[in-house]
């Protein structure tokens, strides 16, 4: 976008590998300004591949777009006054620094919220800003692992497994976000700034909440369900005769079409399978008899009948299915600014006014704009 909803507005971010960042390029997509404040050496995920465009992981390029880049020293006093006057003319400072550092260097949130009054600080932390883990270090896959959501994960027949994607970083960038236009908002009322505070385990426990409620409402935790749901049958994928199919009959409603689809219209007057409640106190029958019935056609034909009668269902695509998906190019998410290369980076899931927050900006180089901003 050439000029978003936050245009006129000044970020800092010393961001680093992937939450803090992802934070400030939302913000920078949405239209404001930011600068990217880097150690030295850079941000360490610049480093992390292959694959690497012109020296820089394609990682660190994906969150990083639309932003300027300087370099600050926080040992060097010219270093570290310049950087505290920078964020003083800043409306919003988000960093996902080290939990002891802030206060070392004096730009703690309490330090400079006292004198910057107006400005927006967001602090993302590992484990939160309070208890007695709140120095503690994490990255995503420890913050996975212990706030449960391994354990949660993967099939039951086997082992648990991390979640392949990077959920805890990214969402807890997006919390961030969200926080910071909250308290921008408020700003807009009161005049005065806010004190954000975000972590990737509150992160963490927000995504396993809905296990923790059914634990703590029965004394028990759902078992790993693979492609299904601990609450809802059918509601998983299907082997067809030519590779699985994802079914989600999410009603009592979408429940009657779809056993009308499988040839079996009686089933939902069956006593056992006429709620949710008591398909799935049969489940296993239930969904013993159904994969035999998919397994005996193809994906294409399955998805034929289900479309003609509104069932939601979709293949279990493998990333090169999804980039040749029509439906992907017509949304337009994905843009390629590398002339030489043709690595595809998302803009953001939000349009506004019809128009993708996001653009083809390139992500900076070190210190790119050091004497320029």
């Amino acid at each position: 976008m050439s000029a978003g909803p936050l245009a006129g507005l000044s970020v800092v971010e010393f961001g680093q590998n992937l939450a803090g960042p992802y934070c400030g390029q939302i913000l920078a997509f949405l239209g404001a300004d930011v600068v990217k404040v880097e150690r030295p050496e850079g941000d360490d995920a610049r480093k992390w591949g292959p694959p690497f465009i012109d020296g820089d992981a394609v990682g660190f390029i994906a969150l990083n777009r639309g932003k300027k880049s300087i370099t600050c020293d926080l040992a060097q006093t010219a270093d570290r006054d310049a950087l505290i006057e920078r964020i003083g003319r800043a409306d919003i400072f988000i960093h996902n620094l080290r939990a002891d550092v802030p206060a070392k260097f004096g730009i703690d949130g309490p330090t400079l919220t006292a004198r910057f009054p107006r400005l927006i600080y967001a602090d993302l932390g590992a484990f939160g800003h309070l208890g007695p883990w709140r120095e503690r270090p994490g990255y995503e896959p420890i913050i996975q692992a212990v706030a449960g959501l391994i354990s949660l994960n993967g099939d039951p027949a086997g082992a648990q497994a991390r979640i392949g994607v990077s959920i805890i970083d990214l969402s807890t960038g997006m919390w961030t976000a969200i926080g910071v236009l909250a308290a921008l908002a408020r700003r807009q009322t009161t005049g005065h700034g806010a004190l954000v505070n975000t972590s990737l385990f509150e992160t963490g426990l927000m995504w396993a909440s809905n296990h923790a409620a059914s634990f703590t409402a029965t004394g028990k935790v759902p078992p790993r369900q693979g492609t299904g749901h601990p609450s809802l049958a059918p509601y998983q994928a299907f082997a067809c005769a030519d590779g699985p199919l994802m079914v989600c009959p999410g009603s009592d409603r979408l429940w009657r079409k779809f056993a009308e689809a499988l040839g079996h219209p009686e089933w939902p007057n069956d006593p056992r399978y006429r709620t949710n409640a008591d398909r799935m106190r049969h489940r296993d029958g239930l969904l013993a008899d159904i994969a035999v019935i998919m397994a005996s056609e193809s994906r294409s034909t399955w998805s034929e009948r289900l479309d003609a009668r509104g069932v939601p269902n979709g293949p279990l695509n493998s990333v090169p299915e999804v980039m040749q998906l029509a439906q992907v190019a017509a949304l337009g998410i994905f843009a390629r600014p590398y002339p030489d290369s043709p690595a595809a980076f998302h803009g953001l899931p939000v349009s506004i006014d019809g128009q993708r927050a996001g653009d083809e900006a390139r992500a900076p180089r070190i210190g790119e704009h050091n004497g320029q901003v």
